[in-house]
């Protein structure tokens, strides 16, 4: 491995768009090495927002191919950070 690619998905409205997030996260899922999905919760309380950070695998065209497909989804923002292991 010589390199971390982080993809940050922050995501509005969670149920109105889950079912087609998850249509592109299955796509690209030999690509995600880990997955961790945040949302506020709390009793009574669970926030329309939330943000799933992605360790992503592979080459940088096969990343910026999954991208590109959330970003066609309305309420969907990413943003990456790489970590090179030189």
């Amino acid at each position: 491995m010589d390199k971390h690619i982080i993809v940050g998905v922050h995501i509005t409205e969670r149920v109105k768009h889950a079912a087609e997030i998850q249509k592109v996260f299955t796509e690209f899922g030999c690509q995600i090495r880990t997955r961790l999905g945040l949302h506020e919760a709390d009793k009574g309380l669970c926030s329309p927002n939330g943000l799933i950070l992605l360790d992503m695998v592979d080459d940088d065209a096969k990343v910026v191919a999954f991208k590109k497909k959330l970003l066609a989804i309305d309420g969907i923002d990413v943003q990456s950070m790489v970590f090179d292991h030189a």
